[in-house]
């Protein structure tokens, strides 16, 4: 949890708020990868892309 406490200070600090959207959606990629690596959700997942 202080990796996002840390990431917040330093994005209220440097002001670089467009990084927010840009980690959020690799981070949301990235759980995707990590749910749907050994389910059998894997299959409607790839028709979505």
């Amino acid at each position: 949890m202080s990796f996002f406490f840390e990431f917040y200070k330093f994005l209220k600090i440097r002001k670089k708020y467009w990084l927010l959207p840009i980690i959020v959606i690799l981070m949301l990629f990235g759980f995707l990868i990590v749910l749907t690596e050994g389910t059998a959700v894997a299959p409607f997942i790839y028709q979505l892309f």
